[in-house]
């Protein structure tokens, strides 16, 4: 005979856990840096098209928006 199982059926695997929690700080950190690269290539480019500064000055900005990001969200 078949045994009887209380719950869902997910509940017998084991889980890993360990590559779980890789994975999520994986996901954390993927989520932190593309948000610090979206933020200061938006800022750069605004700065680049409403201003007169010109490309090669928003190209300046968005490498010193992104190194200070890094540098306080490390």
């Amino acid at each position: 005979m078949s045994e009887e199982k209380s719950g869902p059926l997910e509940m017998g695997a084991e889980m890993d856990y360990a590559e779980h929690e890789k994975t999520y700080s994986f996901f954390l950190g993927a989520a932190k840096w593309g948000t610090l690269f979206c933020v200061a290539l938006l800022i750069a480019m605004a700065f680049g098209f409403f201003t007169t500064a010109g490309f090669f000055s928003a190209t300046v900005l968005f490498i010193l928006l992104c190194a200070g990001g890094f540098y306080l969200m490390k």
